[in-house]
């Protein structure tokens, strides 16, 4: 990999988009042997995203700030972003240019949307295409996975499916244009004790999502799946039962379950109008809970 001179004018005060992801389908196929999990999924992207401002500073070191609604958590020294830049360090790609970035936390953090995630994935892309890293896609993934299970999906904003093989990520080039409510009860869910109690278990095929599925078919494919760690998820915190099924309540629903281990709650509606109706009766019946109504991009 031959390295370039990176100069100071190359990154001033850009913004990045980065975007949520929603696993609409979520099986764990087994345990392994370094105690993580093999999960077959179908993850989609929404249109919720946090914002990332980065500018290059001639400072020693990075200044990464974080701000927003969703800021309360996140440690500004050890976070996805701050591992993204070390490890671009370590390999001698970023050399001595230090940043300034500010990240703007419009995704619930810890709560199955993958935006911190999604952070390094879009920071990583940036930094790639404007600094010239050179970095072709093997690489780019490598990096990815030393950072987190979910950057490498968030590499690519297409709707993905899982295979449960190990390291199996396949891109669809079909949208699905869904109307979500993502209902998040001001609570993290730790993803560590889910995985620890879950005792569902088992290979399921998912390789149907591949086919040229419409609206009404991928519906009624949805409703037959699950999040296996739904279940864990309601012994533990019990409170996102009732979420659940009072999104499911609401007119025009198809179906309602948590996104990756929680502790966001998403319902899929039929059209926006009902999605925008259910958010109003979600923040009368629990007015502390956070919730928006998005879309799929």
């Amino acid at each position: 990999m031959v390295l370039k001179k990176i100069t100071i004018s190359i990154v001033k005060n850009f913004k990045i988009k980065s975007y949520g992801k929603i696993n609409l389908t979520l099986n764990v196929i087994n345990k392994l042997n370094n105690s993580y999990h093999s999960i077959s999924s179908l993850i989609t992207f929404c249109d919720l995203h946090d914002l990332i401002n980065i500018s290059a500073i001639k400072s020693p070191n990075d200044k990464i700030v974080f701000s927003g609604r969703f800021k309360k958590g996140i440690n500004n020294k050890s976070n996805t972003v701050a591992k993204l830049l070390s490890l671009l360090r370590e390999k001698g790609l970023l050399k001595k240019q230090s940043f300034r970035i500010n990240i703007k936390k419009n995704i619930p953090h810890g709560s199955g949307l993958g935006g911190g995630s999604s952070n390094a994935a879009n920071l990583l892309n940036f930094l790639n295409n404007k600094m010239k890293l050179n970095l072709n896609n093997s690489e780019k993934l490598k990096i990815a996975r030393q950072i987190g299970f979910d950057v490498p999906i968030n590499l690519k904003r297409k709707n993905t499916i899982l295979t449960g093989k190990k390291d199996e990520i396949l891109r669809m080039n079909k949208g699905f244009k869904l109307h979500i409510l993502i209902v998040y009860p001001n609570f993290i869910c730790s993803t560590k004790k889910i995985y620890k109690n879950n005792k569902k278990i088992g290979a399921r095929k998912i390789k149907y999502f591949l086919k040229k599925l419409n609206k009404k078919n991928l519906i009624s494919a949805l409703k037959k799946e699950r999040n296996d760690l739904q279940s864990t998820v309601i012994k533990i915190y019990p409170k996102i039962a009732k979420v659940i099924n009072f999104i499911k309540s609401q007119n025009g629903c198809h179906l309602s379950r948590i996104t990756g281990s929680g502790s966001a709650c998403i319902g899929i509606f039929s059209n926006i109008h009902n999605a925008i109706y259910a958010q109003k009766s979600i923040r009368s019946k629990y007015p502390k809970f956070w919730s928006v109504v998005s879309r799929t991009i």
